[in-house]
């Protein structure tokens, strides 16, 4: 029967047949996305590139159905979650950053309407047949930040490196701003 996250159907056959498909998946499964990875994972030095990133495990649910009675609107809901690792941006180094994409598609022609089904996002077709793993690999793609950065700032050594002991205190002239401000506040207002 093969693996149904590979196959090619139309949008309105899927539906037809409210396949669900749960998988569980790697970065390499994802030509497009392993790129991006790759490409990003490039500026680091040889021996800093973390080993077996391809292999990081991507997990979902696709669930396919018709979103109107006339059984004319295919659509799918979908829930991704894995991880990925980049490069911060502050700090330079590889980090693991988790994805996680929830979505509902309408999966309609170019140019076709349907008005009324706000709480779709609108997915065109640009091929009549459909593969469930690229609608996957670009809700990932989409997910991904513009500047990737440690999730957690206590693991970003950019942001910790100044508070390590021994490390001067640097002197910031609107640290206090927001709290003194509050206190002008308070004052004006029980004047």
């Amino acid at each position: 029967m093969g693996d149904p996250l590979r196959q090619r159907r139309t949008a309105a056959e899927w539906a037809a047949v409210t396949q669900v498909i749960d998988f569980e998946v790697k970065v390499s499964d994802f030509s497009q996305l392993a790129a991006v990875v790759e490409a990003d994972l490039a500026a680091l030095a040889a021996d800093k590139t973390p080993e077996n990133w391809r292999e990081s495990a991507i997990k979902g649910r696709l669930e396919f159905e018709f979103a109107d009675a006339q059984q004319l609107l295919p659509s799918v809901s979908c829930r991704v979650a894995g991880t990925v690792d980049l490069v911060c941006q502050r700090c330079l180094e590889a980090f693991r950053l988790p994805l996680e994409v929830e979505s509902g598609l309408l999966l309609l022609e170019f140019d076709q309407e349907a008005p009324g089904f706000e709480q779709y996002e609108v997915w065109e077709l640009e091929e009549p047949l459909l593969r469930p793993l690229d609608i996957v690999e670009e809700l990932l793609i989409m997910a991904l930040p513009l500047s990737a950065m440690h999730v957690e700032s206590a693991a970003c050594r950019a942001l910790t490196a100044g508070k390590q002991k021994g490390a001067e205190e640097k002197t910031t002239p609107f640290a206090a701003l927001r709290e003194q401000m509050a206190q002008e506040c308070v004052t004006l207002v029980t004047v």
